[in-house]
C-alpha cells in the first residue's frame, strides 16, 4: 500500500507541474483514498470496499478525516466534468499532505 500512496502521490506532482490541474486534482484524491485506507487497514485489519464504506468508518472512528472527505468529495465528483482550477487543486493537495504528516506515513 506505501508503493501505491508513494506512486500516486508521485505522479500527482508530476502532473500538477505540467498545469494539469484536474488531472492532479483526481491523482490527489486517489492518494487521499490510498492513504485513508491504510488508516482504516491499520486500526481495523481491512479496507472499505468502496466510497460509502470509508465514509462510514471514517465519521466513526477518524472524524478529522472525514471532515476533509465531506467538505471536498464533490471536487473529486466535479473532476468528471469541470475543469479545476490551480487554487481548489492546490487546497486538495494541502489536505493530503497534511494526512500524511500528521500520520506520519513514510513514503
Amino acid at each position: 500500500m506505501l508503493k501505491t500512496i508513494k506512486t500516486l502521490k508521485k505522479s500527482a506532482e508530476l502532473v500538477y507541474n505540467t498545469k494539469d490541474f484536474t488531472s492532479a486534482t483526481i491523482l490527489y484524491f486517489k492518494t487521499a483514498f490510498a492513504v485513508l485506507d491504510l488508516i482504516i487497514l491499520k486500526a481495523a485489519g481491512n479496507t472499505p470496499k468502496d466510497h460509502s464504506e470509508r465514509f462510514k468508518i471514517l465519521k466513526k472512528f477518524f472524524p478529522e478525516f472525514y471532515e476533509f472527505l465531506d467538505k471536498y468529495f464533490d471536487v473529486y465528483r466535479d473532476t468528471y466534468s469541470l475543469t479545476i482550477d490551480k487554487q481548489t487543486c492546490d487546497k486538495i493537495k494541502e489536505n493530503v499532505e497534511e494526512i500524511i504528516k500528521k500520520r506520519s506515513i513514510q513514503i
